[in-house]
């Protein structure tokens, strides 16, 4: 675990399940449909028990699909988290068709999300970067980007990218070290 401080508030970056993560909020990596899958959206779906479904499909009935780089949110259910930030993020297509925008706005979005609904601690996953495709040497520096500004601009105190694999927090790590 390793903590970036600022005057506002902490960036940290962490190896772990963020299903069972301390914070107000988590991020799911959604689909369009906030239907549940695999990977992280398939572990939150299930972390937050049977109620997450029906909260879904009523944010799609009454808005429609989520597109790339929007985010909804709903309650954590029967998680830790009190909130669940659903953000989609970009398939990754080369980076030529608005990938970097769609991944920074998903972010983005899903801390607009965060300042709104009063929540100061979030946990981030590394949005895109699985069966998305996007690959993370391009997805880190645009997340730790929109992270560091939100926690410098008071938008949350507290923001975490929480990475499943050690390799993943290695590599995401040294990225931010980079950066910040």
């Amino acid at each position: 675990m390793t903590r970036f401080e600022f005057p506002a508030g902490v960036l940290g970056l962490a190896q772990g399940d963020i299903a069972s993560w301390p914070a107000q909020a988590v991020v799911n990596a959604a689909n369009s449909r906030l239907a549940g899958g695999g990977g992280v959206d398939g572990v939150i779906h299930r972390a937050a028990g049977p109620k997450l479904p029906h909260a879904c499909r009523k944010i799609i009935a009454e808005r429609g699909e989520v597109s790339a780089g929007q985010a909804a949110i709903t309650p954590g259910f029967d998680m830790i988290a009190q909130h669940i930030i659903h953000a989609v993020g970009p398939i990754w297509r080369g980076g030529r068709y608005g990938e970097p925008e769609a991944l920074a706005s998903a972010y983005r979005t899903s801390l607009e999300l965060c300042h709104i609904h009063g929540i100061l601690t979030v946990a981030f996953p590394a949005l895109s970067c699985g069966a998305y495709g996007y690959p993370v040497e391009l997805a880190a520096p645009v997340a730790l980007g929109e992270l560091s500004h939100a926690v410098r601009k008071g938008l949350v105190r507290e923001a975490w990218m929480v990475l499943f694999s050690e390799q993943a927090y290695e590599t995401w790590l040294g990225i931010a070290r980079q950066i910040l």
